[in-house]
């Protein structure tokens, strides 16, 4: 009976000092001070390319250096500069079998000035056929890394069109990939288009915390710290898009769990920490970094995105994105177990948020890279409004969903767990 009595003690003990640790490190206070000088007026919006942006990134890269990370190699101070390139198109032409077509049959994606391609390019050739997922098809395209040409079937020309959306703002060593809106390829050839282009420089802010007996094993904690920057008119005399819960929210998070794991020091994998830039643009930021790993040694990917109001669930409750695409959530729930805190799947099914969000490059490549958030996506009265200030967090719930991930994701980055993969035949 003494041995049990000791035992016992030992186990609440342990738990004890758990949770100091976790309490000192991930609290009210400190989630609030982040908050507050991520989404102060200070920062502008933090819309990629300005000089409130680069306030944002150089903060969070002091506080990944206060936390004791390690930059990632090949970035300069914590900062993963990269340049973007927005075009604009001049002039563009479509001669297939020797028939010249409408324009507006034709979108190039492409980071030059002008460009020519015909049949004797070598340019890969793709289809998008009738009955196929239009935007996912695409998507995996865009993101192949290669030159292709891809001809899209005429029942999509309702469809076609938006695809502009992904010419405007481009990697500046992007691959060319061209849309042809056809049923199929001609023998010959003949696509040109001639654009003008600015170029903006842009950095993600990585930090990492390397691993011990598993230290080629990665788990990515990450989210976005852009925005959408000033209005072009005021409200109520308000113009500048705080972003406090989209996604100042999820930066704070990935800044506390960076000095709360630092702290535990358990991580048999290595950690990468990651702010990214340029998502409300087109998700660029996590594109970039997504493309410096290989993605089989990446175990798992934590995207946190707006966390900052309560779920659909009340308090004490969050959702994954692809819940049923991995076991990761199963992972999580077990490891929460008799917490009070729930994860629940994705009820938003209808949005496709599993490869909209920044997980979505690792998610296609099969990694499991799941978004996690509490966004009431057809209710969220301040999203990508000027009202998406810190006043309408709830700081505290924030702070319970931040811990709840910490604790969850602990057999993950010891490497007593590891998710299954996504199975990328689904996007074929």
């Amino acid at each position: 009976m003494k041995q049990l009595m000791i035992v016992l003690a030992f186990i609440a003990g342990s738990l004890f000092s758990f949770s100091q640790k976790i309490d000192a490190v991930i609290n009210s206070q400190e989630a609030l001070r982040i908050e507050n000088i991520l989404a102060a007026d200070a920062m502008q919006g933090r819309k990629t390319g300005t000089p409130g942006n680069e306030r944002a990134a150089l903060f969070i890269a002091d506080e990944f250096k206060r936390a004791g990370l390690e930059p990632l190699e090949g970035t300069s101070g914590f900062l993963q500069k990269f340049v973007l390139v927005e075009t604009k198109v001049r002039s563009s032409n479509i001669v297939l079998g020797g028939k010249k077509l409408e324009a507006d049959r034709f979108i190039a994606i492409t980071p030059k000035r002008m460009l020519q391609v015909d049949e004797k390019t070598g340019y890969t050739i793709e289809y998008i056929k009738g009955g196929e997922n239009f935007f996912d098809k695409a998507m995996a395209y865009l993101q192949a890394g290669k030159n292709q040409v891809v001809f899209v079937d005429n029942s999509f020309a309702k469809m076609f069109k938006r695809l502009n959306y992904f010419k405007k703002q481009l990697f500046a060593n992007a691959p060319d990939v061209l849309f042809v809106l056809a049923d199929e390829a001609p023998a010959a050839y003949l696509l040109e288009v001639v654009q003008e282009i600015d170029e903006q420089q842009a950095q993600n802010v990585v930090g990492i915390l390397p691993g011990k007996s598993k230290k080629d094993e990665y788990v990515i904690f990450s989210g976005h710290y852009d925005h959408l920057g000033i209005a072009d008119k005021p409200e109520k005399g308000d113009s500048i898009y705080n972003g406090a819960n989209d996604d100042a929210a999820g930066t704070t998070a990935v800044i506390m769990l960076a000095k709360y794991f630092k702290e535990l020091k358990t991580n048999e994998r290595t950690i990468v920490f990651a702010a990214f830039t340029a998502e409300e643009i087109g998700g660029f930021g996590s594109q970039y970094f997504s493309r410096q790993f290989n993605p089989a040694k990446v175990m798992a990917m934590f995207n946190i995105e707006m966390i900052g109001t309560e779920s659909k669930w009340g308090k004490n409750s969050a959702y994954i994105t692809g819940y049923e695409k991995t076991d990761m959530g199963k992972i999580l729930e077990k490891n929460l177990k008799g917490s009070g805190f729930t994860f629940h799947p994705d009820p938003y099914t209808d949005q496709q948020l599993f490869y909209r969000s920044d997980n979505a490059t690792l998610a296609r490549l099969g990694v499991p890279a799941h978004t996690i958030s509490t966004s009431k996506m057809d209710s969220e009265a301040n999203y990508h409004q000027l009202s998406d200030e810190v006043s309408t967090l709830d700081i505290k719930n924030m702070t319970e969903i931040i811990k709840a991930i910490a604790i969850s994701s602990t057999s993950i980055i010891k490497g007593a767990d590891t998710p299954s993969r996504v199975n990328t035949a689904e996007l074929k």
